[in-house]
């Protein structure tokens, strides 16, 4: 199969309202050519809505949706030669597994031999040689995935969509998954929507990530750029693991429980603030008496709980306010040789680099 031209995508003030609720609201949004965009929320976000607009099942109640440059706001689905793979699969049980992947080519008209040709090229870009002749029921769920992928760009379409393809796989197969899917658009280029609830899967898949709450984009950036800079408290505790802590301003400074907390990240100007803490950035250390109690970043504790978890082990600290704060330290003979056990003070020390502050606000 070869690459086509990718076009762009551009949601104008998109809403989508069911009576009094509005499941969208006046949503804008641009996905470059080429790119791959994860709409990423809870249930009920929002995110399934917009890609129903894009994809032509749901007619929004106001707004445009431009692909290429062009208003395809009321043009059907069948006419927008958009690519779709859903959750279910939806593959055709008394059809053959290259029946299936042909069935688009057949509904365009397409000659038998180009159908023979794209078909096998089809499935061997998503790695199911020889299984043409199979039908569903003889195939794993990561198979039947790979087929109604194959069957979604078998006739090059300009656009992928895709709701929520892998969650009824089991996490192993779906984290394989995720490779194969990022692989296939390195390969084609083609422009790729994809929503998920699964903030790990959007971190892993794409080039940019939106998230989406009560049907609004509450932040749009890279995966890194999502991640260790939420603009609010909503992305902060969706994204990723944290715990995070209110803080106050007095004077020039910022303060937990009058511990000193110092920061080089930039400091929303609006209240209430929260210090967004990640395990993975926390440092665990012996609490020496009162010793370094006015050092900024560092928080006293109690040790409740230290669980190994094959590649890191997890210590669940009780912060002196009763607040359940989790570190994550390497499983490594150095971490181990800690002298740290159940019941003990301690004390979770952080970097001014990894002290972020979040509001309410987005």
């Amino acid at each position: 199969m070869e690459r086509r031209d990718p076009v762009g995508i551009r949601f104008e003030a998109v809403s989508k309202h069911y009576g009094t609720q509005a499941a969208l609201d006046r949503v804008s949004l641009e996905v470059e050519p080429g790119e791959f965009l994860t709409l990423l929320g809870p249930s009920g976000s929002g995110k399934t809505t917009l890609l129903m607009v894009l994809a032509g099942f749901t007619r929004p109640t106001a707004g445009r949706v431009l692909v290429g440059g062009r208003d395809v706001t009321r043009l059907p689905p069948h006419r927008r030669d958009f690519g779709v793979v859903f959750q279910s699969y939806a593959l055709f049980p008394h059809m053959t597994v290259a029946q299936n992947v042909a069935y688009p080519l057949r509904m365009r008209g397409r000659p038998r031999a180009e159908i023979a040709r794209r078909v096998e090229e089809a499935l061997a870009l998503v790695r199911l040689e020889g299984l043409g002749q199979r039908r569903p029921d003889q195939l794993s769920g990561g198979q039947k995935q790979r087929v109604a992928l194959a069957r979604a760009i078998v006739f090059e379409p300009r656009v992928l969509l895709m709701d929520e393809p892998l969650s009824a796989l089991d996490k192993k197969l779906r984290e394989a998954m995720q490779i194969e899917i990022r692989r296939l658009h390195e390969r084609l280029g083609i422009t790729t929507l994809y929503v998920t609830h699964d903030q790990r899967e959007a971190l892993t898949l794409s080039d940019r990530v939106a998230v989406i709450e009560g049907g609004r984009i509450r932040q749009l950036d890279p995966p890194r750029t999502l991640y260790e800079q939420p603009r609010s408290r909503f992305v902060a505790e969706f994204v990723g693991e944290a715990t995070l802590l209110p803080v106050v301003r007095h004077g020039s400074g910022l303060f937990w429980r009058g511990r000193p907390i110092r920061t080089i990240r930039p400091v929303p100007e609006t209240d209430p603030l929260f210090l967004v803490l990640r395990p993975e950035r926390l440092e665990l250390l012996p609490a020496t008496g009162a010793a370094g109690e006015a050092e900024p970043n560092r928080l006293e504790g109690t040790l409740e709980d230290l669980v190994f978890q094959g590649e890191s082990r997890l210590a669940e600290v009780r912060l002196e306010d009763g607040t359940p704060l989790a570190v994550r330290l390497p499983a490594s003979p150095r971490g181990e040789s800690l002298p740290l056990a159940r019941g003990s003070p301690v004390i979770v020390a952080f970097a001014a680099e990894d002290a972020v502050l979040v509001s309410d606000s987005p």
